[in-house]
């Protein structure tokens, strides 16, 4: 490949940097705008050269640019799919379509517990006081055995609810993080599904 300029290495460098955070390139407009020039016809030409040179290869979507096989690797080794669960059943996580509501795109710090891993959606404002609110994703990890205090997923009259695990001697039971909500005492067997071990929030 042929030697860049100054000015040619910092968009390729842009380019790259844009991909690895976005997972596609940049528009010629939001270019333009990073590197705070006026006509389209700079950053045209820098891309032409670029492309002269070998760095980067064109494609026919409006963004023009084909990730970088760097890029592509390093996207694909740090990623992880995560599937959500509308409900979690009685024999716990399960890789099958009929529970699983979509798939989740996460680092591989995210999902520690590996394919025991899971996604669940919160519904309600029991937990509230600890941060975690209605519509909520929390990151699950189904097989770390669960500690006092921690948040879990359990498993209450068929039903999974998000709740704090408190053991007080022989004593257990879910405490809610709202006033408002009692804490659940199980009469039965308390399923403890998994750990809550991180939170996602879109806005």
């Amino acid at each position: 490949m042929e030697a860049l300029t100054e000015k040619q290495g910092a968009v390729l460098k842009y380019i790259e940097k844009y991909q690895l955070k976005h997972g596609k390139s940049p528009t010629i407009r939001e270019m333009r705008e990073h590197f705070e020039v006026s006509s389209d016809n700079s950053i045209l030409k820098h891309l032409k050269a670029l492309e002269e040179k070998g760095h980067i290869k064109k494609d026919d979507t409006p963004r023009g640019i084909k990730l970088f096989e760097s890029v592509k690797k390093r996207l694909e080794s740090e990623t992880v799919k995560l599937p959500l669960l509308g409900f979690v059943p009685a024999g716990g996580p399960v890789d099958s379509e009929e529970y699983i509501e979509g798939w989740y795109d996460v680092g591989p710090d995210i999902s520690k517990g590996g394919k025991s891993t899971f996604i669940l959606k919160v519904r309600g404002e029991s937990m509230i006081d600890a941060g975690i609110h209605d519509g909520d994703l929390v990151i699950v990890d189904g097989k770390k055995p669960a500690k006092n205090f921690d948040i879990v997923v359990a498993l209450v009259d068929n039903q999974n609810t998000v709740k704090r695990y408190i053991k007080d001697g022989s004593k257990i039971y879910l405490h809610a993080e709202n006033k408002a909500f009692e804490d659940i005492y199980p009469e039965g067997e308390l399923v403890i599904q998994g750990v809550v071990t991180s939170l996602l929030r879109f806005y």
